[in-house]
Order: C-alpha cells, then sequence, then structure tokens
C-alpha cells in the first residue's frame, strides 16, 4: 500500500509539473472526497484538448473522474486506455434511454464521478443538451460545474449543486459560472443567457 501512494504521488507531482509549471495552468477548488458520485459538467466544449485540461487536472486533484463511451470503443488494444482515463462503456439493453442506462452505473458503482459536456458537440450552441440534468436527477447525486477557461489558463472545480428539479431555475444558475470563460476556440465558447 505505501508503495502505491508512493507511486499516486510521484504521478501527481509530474501531472502538476507539466501542467502548472511548463504550460502555466492552475487547478483551482477540487471535490471533497466525501462526493465520491456526482455528475460534473464540463464548458466550454470547443477543442480536443478539452479531454487533456481534464486529464491533467484529476491527476492533479488525484481524485477519480470517469466519463461514458460506446462499449464498442472498449476493445483491445483501445481498452487499457480508455479504463486508464477514467472511461466505462455504456452497454444500453433494448429499449432502455441513455439517462436510465447511465443512472445504472451509478447505482452499480461505490465511486462514479461522471465528467459530461453539456453543450453535446465543440461546436457553438445556444443551449445545453439536459440529459446530464436528468441523469442527475434520476442518480440522485450533485452536479459539480467545472470551467475550462483558456482566457485565464485555469481549470475551475466549483461547489456541488442538487438539482432542484426546477430545471429552467437551475440551469440558469449552473450557467452563472460560465459568465466570462473563454474555451480554446473562442468563437465556439459557450455564451450564457444572462452575458
Amino acid at each position: 500500500i505505501l508503495i502505491l501512494c508512493k507511486i499516486y504521488h510521484m504521478k501527481q507531482i509530474i501531472y502538476k509539473f507539466i501542467f502548472c509549471t511548463l504550460l502555466g495552468w492552475k487547478v483551482i477548488g477540487t471535490i471533497a472526497p466525501e462526493v465520491k458520485k456526482c455528475v460534473i459538467i464540463a464548458v466550454p466544449h470547443t477543442s480536443w484538448w478539452d479531454f487533456f485540461l481534464g486529464i491533467f487536472s484529476r491527476g492533479i486533484l488525484n481524485i477519480e473522474i470517469n466519463y461514458v463511451a460506446k462499449k464498442e470503443l472498449f476493445v483491445f488494444p483501445f481498452s487499457y486506455f480508455f479504463t486508464w482515463t477514467g472511461g466505462r462503456s455504456l452497454n444500453r439493453q433494448k429499449n432502455e434511454n441513455k439517462v436510465d442506462s447511465i443512472a445504472k452505473i451509478f447505482t452499480e458503482n461505490d465511486i462514479f464521478r461522471l465528467a459530461i459536456a453539456p453543450e453535446g458537440t465543440r461546436k457553438k450552441v445556444t443551449e445545453w443538451k439536459t440529459g446530464f440534468y436528468y441523469i442527475a436527477l434520476k442518480a440522485n447525486v450533485p452536479i459539480v460545474p467545472v470551467a475550462f477557461d483558456f482566457g485565464k489558463k485555469q481549470v475551475v472545480y466549483n461547489e456541488p449543486f442538487y438539482p432542484t428539479g426546477n430545471i429552467e431555475a437551475d440551469i440558469k444558475f449552473l450557467e452563472s459560472y460560465y459568465v466570462g470563460v473563454v474555451g480554446k476556440v473562442p468563437s465556439l465558447s459557450y455564451t450564457p443567457k444572462n452575458q
């Protein structure tokens, strides 16, 4: 156990050195260890670079963060990479919708922090897809807003928010975390309605 702790600590130092010292980024905030299950919304999503921001910030915080992908992607040798980076295969049953399938993953695991991009694409959008919200409601877990801010070169982890069921008010509240946040491709950045 001591050796494993040293390995994880060493990895954390390497992630921090590359991301913070060499690339000049910061990770602000964290996810408290007691929040073992949550839906993490990462905004804005304008580039493949966002995936690496997630990997680096996860490594620096030294917490397990997951994402889901269709089970067909989890084949040798790619399955090792997807699993290592927190991927879980989504095996939907016949007539089962995506929200139910993902909510089931939460019940089957002691720790599951699902990272998802509510924009659903790297293109410019004017509103979020609401799947993340219904997943959080169904799984009875909080939503953690995370900002990928290329303007300030920082990844910001905000406080967990429990959805109330009033989707319009809740989305408006969650969007407030992203006012002024700029993505890798600024023209594709999500602009909250209250900005």
